[in-house]
């Protein structure tokens, strides 16, 4: 993927350590040596990201990009917890009586997320501890991902009214599949180890190894990063823990449709399988089915046309009621009962699918 970043709209927002300092309380910018800094700052949130952080991460990427004396990129969680638990959605949801709130948010992610992946210069995520949603879209995206014993990933959108956006149907329908519809459809929490079989995670290295690796990261530059993680990695502790399930999650997820997926699981009647099952009928029905399709097609798209589609998608499931539903019955109300509409994946139709996929004047574009 060729960079589509141009000199011309960076902006000189790095003034200085201090103006940095003031400017940025929620994620912050330093730079030594040949290495920038990004610290996600805001712990009690587990680092979700809201707009004003997407925007400073956003235009300091276009900075450092037009800057010779930056050779890598690095970004991090501040706290023990969570590299980036995802988008703040409750505020997204609950900021504006209209859909433009969330659709800028939406559309300036989806453009930093693309930034990320077409960047010229070596990004590392350090994705220590929960890494959901739109803190995969922070880290995936780059060229190294480290994973620790602590890392938690997850796509959990589905439970929300949702889907897995942030280039979601691009890098989950290029995973050795049917796995990226696994994960897609039922938000499944998989391991820092898991992530490396997977190869979400480039590298594994264990957490009290940590602070030795950023050390080394940032005294290296874009000639020695590559030899630095490697010398850090730590052996990948144990097999695959799917390994006892990748029968049943080939057969199942392979499946052409949702409700071929829920049949198949039925049939198998495993204790996973019925786990599965249970799971899956928890999360909304017409996010299930437009992730299935999202999934399913994703692997006949361009990078840049999944952005798109996922913008379209976005869009009219916002307006559709099933996102704000989702977000008020797990993260704000807490009832954990969801009223989607329609109530089963067998009521969803085809007339409903189609709208996600129609733009409707929603139109996405890369910077």
């Amino acid at each position: 993927m060729a960079c589509r970043i141009t000199s011309k709209l960076a902006k000189p927002v790095i003034l200085s350590m201090r103006s940095m300092a003031t400017a940025a309380k929620e994620v912050h910018f330093t730079r030594e040596g040949k290495v920038g800094l990004i610290t996600l700052d805001r712990p009690k949130a587990l680092n979700a990201i809201n707009l004003n952080m997407v925007h400073q991460i956003r235009d300091n990427l276009m900075t450092w990009h037009a800057d010779p004396s930056v050779g890598v990129v690095c970004v991090e969680g501040s706290g023990a917890k969570s590299f980036c638990a995802g988008g703040d959605v409750v505020s997204i949801t609950t900021s504006a009586a209209d859909d433009s709130a969330a659709l800028t948010f939406f559309h300036d992610e989806f453009q930093m997320n693309y930034m990320i992946g077409t960047y010229s210069k070596p990004y590392v995520s350090l994705i220590h501890g929960i890494t959901m949603g739109g803190g995969v879209g922070l880290s995936l995206h780059g060229k190294y991902r480290v994973a620790t014993e602590r890392t938690l990933y997850a796509m959990p959108e589905t439970a929300i009214g949702y889907f897995p956006d942030v280039g979601g149907s691009y890098f989950l329908s290029r995973l050795e599949q049917p796995y990226g519809m696994f994960l897609g459809l039922t938000g499944h929490r998989i391991k820092g180890a898991d992530l490396k079989h997977l190869g979400i995670a480039t590298h594994y290295t264990e957490m009290e190894k940590l602070p030795a690796l950023k050390s080394a990261i940032m005294a290296s530059d874009e000639d020695t990063i590559e030899e630095v993680l490697a010398s850090h990695e730590s052996p990948i502790p144990g097999p695959f823990t799917l390994g006892p399930q990748v029968d049943l999650i080939k057969h199942c997820f392979s499946a052409p449709s949702v409700l071929e997926i829920f049949s198949r699981l039925e049939e198998d009647g495993s204790e996973f399988a019925v786990k599965l099952l249970k799971t899956l009928r928890r999360m909304s029905p017409r996010s299930l089915v437009v992730t299935h399709k999202l999934l399913s097609e994703g692997g006949n798209f361009s990078y840049e046309e999944c952005f798109a589609r996922e913008f379209v998608a976005a869009s009219e499931i916002y307006r559709s009621g099933e996102f704000t539903e989702g977000v008020r019955a797990l993260l704000v109300d807490k009832d954990n009962s969801p009223a989607w509409k329609p109530g089963t994946v067998e009521e969803v139709t085809q007339e409903m699918v189609d709208r996600y996929f129609e733009s409707s004047g929603k139109q996405w574009k890369p910077l």
